[in-house]
């Protein structure tokens, strides 16, 4: 490498380095459903399946194994050729939110947003069984996937962004998640909608929180190194 390009270089690498220390929890998990995923593309149509229902936190699986059916779900995606379009999202929304946050009030937002919303959206699915509106098979539901908290984390991002331009992305955020859930929504648009509100919710954890009306809140200050970011009837994720 000349010497003219090892300067650039050696910048970019030093940025990407720190850029993955600040946000260790949205690249561990990245790289664990990157794992999975491969895991998925490489299984046979049978193991596949297999994979998919006995990780989702369908009705069933949240009847027999509650605790590991919420944990586990959140590390796979039904399909794997989405997982680069989930790792742009994730360094655009997760990346930023908990290097803004802190990693321990990020990890709580979207943990408290996924598990709030896969209950809620598997109740939902319960009550509509009872009421003979969907059929029992539905208890056996692939419901697995990440969108959950990115939903949340996306909506507390909207603390991070200065006025105008929050509105604004407020505002398509809102018809983004509103529009399917208000026009034949399934039991995941219901479920997005419950983490966007747990997250918008979340503003008393976020430092735009607990500075003053004339500050800007650019970092974490819990000590953790976060601070300011460099210049139909299957949950489908």
């Amino acid at each position: 490498m000349t010497p003219s390009l090892a300067a650039p270089a050696r910048r970019a690498g030093n940025w990407v380095r720190d850029w993955v220390r600040s946000t260790p929890g949205t690249h561990i998990w990245l790289l664990i459903i990157g794992i999975t995923s491969l895991v998925i593309a490489s299984a046979s149509e049978g193991l596949e399946q297999f994979l998919l229902h006995r990780t989702s936190s369908n009705i069933h699986e949240l009847n027999e194994h509650p605790l590991p059916s919420l944990l586990i779900s959140g590390f796979w995606i039904e399909q794997p050729g989405s997982f680069l379009l989930y790792a742009v999202m994730f360094e655009l929304v997760h990346a930023n939110v908990e290097r803004w946050m802190g990693s321990w009030r990020w990890l709580l937002t979207v943990g408290a947003a996924h598990v709030a919303a896969t209950l809620a959206s598997q109740e939902l699915v319960l009550l509509a069984i009872e009421g003979h509106q969907l059929p029992r098979s539905m208890t056996h539901v692939v419901d697995i996937g990440v969108s959950y908290g990115l939903a949340a984390a996306a909506g507390v991002l909207t603390y991070r962004l200065p006025p105008p331009w929050r509105y604004g992305y407020l505002v398509g955020l809102l018809a983004f998640f509103g529009v399917p859930l208000a026009t034949g929504a399934t039991f995941t648009d219901f479920g997005h909608a419950i983490a966007l509100t747990m997250g918008l919710a979340c503003w008393p954890l976020t430092p735009a929180a607990r500075v003053g009306p004339g500050d800007v809140a650019t970092g974490d200050d819990d000590g953790d190194g976060a601070g300011a970011p460099p210049p139909s009837g299957r949950r489908q994720e």
